[in-house]
């Protein structure tokens, strides 16, 4: 354990020497480095939690305790050798009352242990790639007592960052930025954010990761056994991302025999963060169980490297783009349809606050028609008249039957803090 704990301190050290990415969640931690709750970070594998606890390491304390539970040689680590990690982290690295825990759902009943010394008064830092896990296992030991931050790859502020582009709102209205603003957002859109993939350029990265997320995540954690079919259904829904689907359909497309293995396979793919679903809006919770659904992946690149589409199809790249975006900022999302229009992404918060449409072809007459027909009626029915269509290129603003629509391009709308 010594051995273990000199070491992932060493590492973890290596990359607050290296030149990092600030992430925009550390805003939010600088407001909760002071209260007495746990932070729990969690995401995707590989983007770029630990570096994230790196960053705040480095940032906010000076005294702390670090803890990978990845480490292949903690694997027979159970929940009573706690008592000996913190000795022994004692022994090395002096008295502290911080501890950042990386993947600690590994450790079953961890968060007894973790309960226990913060009400010692210990704080946590911990950071988990499996929802369902931490979800059950805070809501039985620290309901109340933690705060989740949930983490995506790079963002495209932080693309910029990562390509050393200094982004500032003036860029908006200097004709030579914006131009290398366009040419930076063509590649995030087809690269995604995924740090490391981005540093290397090797879209076996990407297929590692996957292939990682399906077996390691999902299939080992839930003694699946078959797991050809589970990366179909993930491949499958993957390609399919932003078109309608049902569980029915994913059966048959698949070849899984049970519509209760599929929806058990997409809830495991959902709780290790690979992709994420989006429910039609309706006030009827019977009518929206029983509906058509979305599912979009979480990074562009990952999609464009697993996904069994050959041609480019730009304007799901665009919606799915849009999706991530909206779940970073931690909207609640959903599309709005009728049997003839459809709204890509009906915001709610307490009320419906926003209505976005994606228009990768504004310049084509039909198509903006037509969404622009279904957003303004989905505007009387849902009572919101904060009407948005992103766009490729095109950025104005027009009236139509007394409310208002703003056109923005899709990169200047995601350098924008609000939607």
């Amino acid at each position: 354990m010594r051995e273990v704990l000199l070491e992932q301190r060493n590492r973890i050290r290596l990359f607050g020497s290296e030149e990092m990415v600030p992430r925009e969640k550390l805003a939010e931690i600088r407001k909760l480095v002071g209260v007495r709750h746990s932070v729990v970070v969690t995401g995707v594998r590989r983007c770029g939690k630990s570096v994230f606890l790196s960053e705040v390491m480095d940032g906010f304390y000076d005294r702390y305790y670090y803890v990978n539970f990845e480490d292949e040689r903690l694997a027979a680590f159970g929940l009573g050798d706690f008592n000996a990690l913190y000795e022994v982290c004692l022994e090395l690295f002096g008295p502290a009352k911080v501890f950042f825990l990386d993947e600690v759902q590994n450790v079953p009943g961890w968060e007894r242990w973790v309960r226990r010394m913060y009400d010692d008064g210990f704080k946590f830092f911990i950071t988990g790639s499996n929802a369902r896990l931490l979800s059950r296992e805070l809501a039985s030991s620290l309901t109340g007592r933690h705060l989740q931050l949930p983490m995506y790859p790079f963002s495209f502020g932080e693309f910029l960052e990562f390509r050393k582009f200094g982004f500032r709102k003036e860029d908006f209205y200097l004709t030579e930025r914006r131009a290398v603003l366009a040419r930076h957002f063509s590649q995030y859109l087809k690269l995604g954010g995924f740090p490391e993939f981005l540093k290397f350029g090797r879209k076996e990265i990407l297929q590692g990761y996957f292939n990682d997320i399906v077996q390691r995540d999902v299939a080992q954690r839930h003694a699946i056994r078959d797991i050809r079919q589970l990366k179909e259904l993930a491949r499958y829904l993957i390609t399919n991302a932003g078109n309608l689907a049902t569980f029915n359909q994913m059966k048959r497309m698949t070849g899984i025999r049970s519509v209760n293995t599929v929806i058990k396979y997409l809830s495991h793919l959902e709780d290790a963060y690979l992709l994420f679903a989006v429910p039609p809006f309706t006030y009827s919770l019977k009518r929206q169980v029983g509906s058509p659904f979305k599912v979009y992946a979480v990074d562009n690149g990952l999609r464009d490297t697993i996904s069994f589409t050959f041609s480019k199809d730009l304007g799901r790249a665009y919606e799915n783009l849009v999706a991530i975006e909206l779940k970073r900022r931690g909207r609640e999302i959903y599309y709005w349809k009728t049997p003839r229009e459809e709204v890509d992404f009906v915001v709610r918060d307490a009320r419906v606050s926003q209505l976005i449409q994606v228009c990768y072809k504004p310049d084509d007459t039909d198509v903006r028609n037509r969404e622009i027909k279904a957003l303004l009626k989905a505007s009387k029915e849902l009572k919101c008249k904060n009407l948005t269509v992103i766009t490729s290129s095109s950025e104005k603003e027009e009236k139509a039957d007394n409310r208002k629509i703003r056109f923005v391009p899709l990169w200047k709308w995601l350098l924008s803090q609000n939607t």
